[in-house]
Formats: C-alpha cells, sequence, structure tokens
C-alpha cells in the first residue's frame, strides 16, 4: 500500500507556530511522515520567515512518537556534513529511529551568495556531494573509527558516540532525478531515493535504470526505498480545488502535480503505486490549511 506523508516548503513564512501546528496535525491524522525543505530564501522575491531546519526536527522528535520526518533535502553546500550527521545522529536518536536523513548538493545561488557560502559549478559541486556522501555514511553506520581523506572533507579515526538506535544507522535519502549523476549517487550510497516531480511513466522509466545501476554495484533492487516529492492541490469540491488554484488553469500546473478531489488523488496515487513509489511525499503550499490535511486525511487515505 502506497503511503501518504506531507512536505513543507522551510522558507516559505514558517514559524514556530506553523510549524508546531504542523507537526501535531500530520502526527494526530494518520498522515505516513512530514518532511521539510532546507532553505534561507526562495531563489527570489520577499523574504519571509524561515525556522532553521535542525531545530524544527528537534522539536519534531520530541513531541511527536509516530510519523517519519527529515530533510528533502539538506544540502553540504551550506551545512558540513561531519555536523549534519552529528545532528543527524542526535535527532534519531531522540526520535527513537524515525529520521530520514534526505542530503544534496545544494542549488540555490542567492541564499548562497547573501551568506556567503560557496555553491561551486556544477562538476566540483557534485564532487563535493560525492565527498559528503562518504563522510556522511561512514560516520551514521558505523560504530567503530573511520577514517577518510578527500579534497574537501578529512576524517581521522572519528566516531559518533550519541547514536542512532537503529543497527545500521540512519537511512540516507538522495533526492533528484538525473540519470547521470543523481542515479549513480543514489546506487552507491543511498537507503533511498527521492524522486521530484515525476509522473507515473517517468517514475517508471527512471525506477528501472535506477535497479540496473544497483545491480551494477552490487546491491539488490530492494535495498533502495522508492519514494517521491510532488506538489498535491487537494479540496473536497472542484470549487474548492480551483479556488486553491488562484485562477490558475489546471493544464498550465506541471504534469506531477495532484491536483483534485479525493477520487483523483487515489487515482493518480494508485498509478504511481503501480510504477513502484511506496511513499508520496506531498508538496503541502498552504501551510495554514489544516483544514485540507484533515479533509484530504479523512477521504484519501482510507481508500489506499
Amino acid at each position: 500500500m502506497i503511503e501518504v506523508a506531507i512536505m513543507i516548503e522551510g522558507q516559505y513564512g514558517i514559524n514556530w507556530e506553523r510549524w508546531k501546528r504542523l507537526g501535531r496535525t500530520v502526527e494526530d491524522l494518520g498522515y505516513a511522515g512530514l518532511y521539510r525543505s532546507d532553505h534561507f530564501t526562495e531563489p527570489e522575491g520577499p523574504l519571509e520567515d524561515a525556522l532553521e531546519l535542525w531545530t524544527s526536527l528537534a522539536w519534531l522528535a520530541d513531541n511527536t512518537e509516530r510519523i517519519e520526518f527529515g530533510p528533502l533535502v539538506s544540502p553540504v553546500s551550506f551545512r558540513h556534513p561531519v555536523i549534519t550527521a552529528w545532528q543527524a545522529s542526535a535527532v534519531d536518536n531522540l526520535a527513537g529511529g524515525r529520521l530520514r536523513l534526505g542530503v544534496g548538493a545544494g542549488w540555490q545561488k542567492r541564499e548562497h551568495d547573501a551568506f556567503g557560502f560557496d555553491l561551486l559549478d556544477t562538476d566540483r559541486r557534485f564532487a563535493r556531494f560525492e565527498e559528503g556522501l562518504e563522510v556522511i555514511t561512514r560516520l551514521v553506520r558505523s560504530e567503530r573509527p573511520v577514517s577518510f581523506a578527500g579534497e574537501f572533507y578529512r576524517l581521522e579515526d572519528a566516531v559518533l558516540t550519541v547514536r542512532s538506535p537503529r543497527p545500521g544507522g540512519i537511512p540516507v535519502v538522495i533526492g533528484g532525478n538525473g540519470p547521470r549523476r543523481t542515479l549513480p549517487l543514489t546506487a552507491r550510497y543511498a537507503d533511498e531515493w527521492n524522486a521530484v516531480f515525476l509522473t507515473a511513466g517517468k517514475f517508471a522509466d527512471l525506477n528501472a535504470g535506477l535497479d540496473g545501476l544497483l545491480r551494477e554495484a552490487g546491491r539488490q533492487p530492494e535495498e533502495v526505498h522508492r519514494t517521491l516529492m510532488t506538489r498535491g492541490v487537494f479540496g473536497r469540491t472542484e470549487a474548492e480545488v480551483d479556488g486553491k488554484l488562484g485562477g490558475v488553469p489546471r493544464e498550465d500546473l506541471d504534469a506531477a502535480v495532484i491536483v483534485g478531489t479525493a477520487d483523483e488523488f487515489v487515482d493518480r496515487l494508485g498509478r504511481l503505486e503501480e510504477a513502484g513509489v511506496r511513499r508520496v511525499m506531498l508538496q503541502w503550499l498552504e501551510a495554514d490549511d489544516v483544514d485540507g490535511l484533515e479533509a484530504m486525511a479523512g477521504s484519501v487515505l482510507p481508500q489506499l
């Protein structure tokens, strides 16, 4: 059965009041998880509240009991992988093993320029990301001291002591659709692949390609969990859906957006499940629309 989780853009006015309300709502309504982005700002436009990632996840770990959660995704470009691994280990320990650690290379120029972080060109950015994955996976998966010597990062007999309660460590999630860089890194390092804004057909194609890459890497396809992040626009009625779209015609939306009433959601989620998706993280841009989350939980989740 496909699972449904909620994904929040943390830079879209998320403060403590909104985050606490969202956390309690997602926990109480039966969603599988709550995920969020890790950004200082949007690429353009006015600045809104942007609650810092790990502070918010620590609160979630201590104030929920059931849901899984994590970043989609946290960039190594402005978070050192050692500190990310250390924070993640502590948060997962606090949560009793419910964190899923999404990491990425970084991409947004505005936030890097504003706060003085080097984004780098694409080739070097992914070289740094691969080293960051080496550092993170070695630290969170090994209880023994580990060493590593790279261009960007170094470890020498390093070990994290407040650890995840899970014997294999925290599941590492890599997000993205790129067949040349992202999927090979997923096959080598990840416990979960999180695709982004894909239709069922496109997901199935990339999913099959990932299976091949995993076999080439000496791994079995079932070793990597398959999930998808895409926008959801839900309404009880067609008129309510149109109101949330604010006049934007549905045909102008990305084809991967799940938009409509309960029947339309169930149909689209069923097609994604057939394509191999095991969990959908619905990007919920209306952070104050708790009523919509309640309506979707009551009408969609029981049909899955």
